[in-house]
């Protein structure tokens, strides 16, 4: 349902570096959202961050700006091990909201913030912005032209070398197994399996191997995967955080060719028929989930098409990475 008012007053959970350049400056670009106020524990930060971005107010206790009665809305960008605990609150407060994704870190959690904002009937998104970015919407546009025919099978090689970071032994969140059990991979491959969901529908069957290979943190740095979407699309992956080279590879394969492409970096997307190669580079927005809140902003303001991510959809993906790695 459309808001009545054409401006809605943000505010940001967490005002860390995803909010730097990927999030914060897509809400302050798009008209009719204001980011009034944010948050962050370290008081220091907070105000830095709020003289430099030209908010008007910053908090350094969640409840605060919450309850703030000046806002209409909250951006959770904290860490997954917190989100449920501020969406719960957020949601007793009446407000809309949105998360970063992963929704939360596991799927009974996800399930659980879904349905607190169902029952209020209050608007729940979920940062899944890879769903709303061009270069994706290309694909999506080969697939409905049946460029490669009828899709049989999709397969995603993920490799990546360990950062310095990785190395020295300091705590790293994203590495921590109490925040995020399969580390990397529920921060990566969780936009990718998200995508692949919104290109081919929802998966009815997935299962994995997970495993921790060099021992360098407590969370899981090597899995492998199959699924089944459930219009008989194949799928398959291997996510690996501790080889000798960055690799990031998708193919598509139909029934006529196939579209090869990368998740995370802009490389051109390759179409493939026989002998015949198509490619076309497609950049991504400088503030790269601009398109993920003007969207939001459409279905707010305009009552428009339901937003591709939802915490509807994001608690389905959560399931899929629960499959893969045994949790259910």
């Amino acid at each position: 349902m459309a808001t009545k008012t054409k401006i809605i007053r943000w505010g940001i959970l967490g005002c860390g570096d995803v909010t730097e350049l990927k999030s914060g400056p897509a809400y302050q670009k798009t008209e009719g959202f204001v980011i009034k106020a944010v948050m962050r524990r370290n008081e220091e930060k907070a105000k830095d961050y709020a003289q430099r971005h030209h908010i008007e107010k910053y908090y350094t206790n969640a409840d605060a700006l919450i309850n703030d009665t000046e806002i209409d809305a909250i951006y959770i960008a904290t860490p997954p091990d917190t989100h449920k605990q501020y969406a719960l609150k957020v949601v007793e407060a009446g407000k809309i909201c949105c998360i970063e994704k992963p929704l939360a870190p596991n799927y009974a959690d996800s399930q659980e913030i879904l349905d607190a904002f169902a029952s209020k009937e209050i608007p729940l998104f979920v940062a899944y912005y890879r769903r709303t970015l061009p270069r994706f919407e290309q694909i999506r546009t080969w697939l409905a032209e049946k460029k490669i025919g009828e899709v049989r099978h999709i397969s995603w090689l993920y490799n990546r070398t360990p950062s310095d970071l990785d190395k020295s032994e300091t705590y790293n969140w994203r590495t921590d197994s109490n925040v995020a059990l399969a580390g990397y991979f529920d921060d990566l491959a969780s936009h990718g399996l998200d995508l692949f969901i919104h290109l081919f529908g929802n998966i009815e069957n997935a299962s994995g191997v997970s495993l921790n290979q060099q021992n360098l943190y407590t969370a899981k740095d090597a899995i492998a995967a199959c699924w089944l979407h459930k219009g008989g699309i194949t799928g398959s992956g291997s996510w690996n955080f501790g080889s000798s080279e960055f690799q990031d590879r998708v193919e598509i394969f139909g029934s006529k060719g196939k579209v090869s492409f990368s998740v995370f970096p802009d490389n051109p997307l390759i179409l493939t028929i026989g002998n015949k190669e198509e490619r076309i580079f497609i950049e991504n927005p400088k503030h790269v989930q601009m398109h993920h809140v003007q969207t939001m902003k459409d279905v707010l303001f305009e009552d428009k098409d339901v937003h591709p991510s939802t915490g509807k959809t994001a608690t389905h993906t959560a399931w899929v990475m629960d499959k893969i790695l045994g949790k259910i």
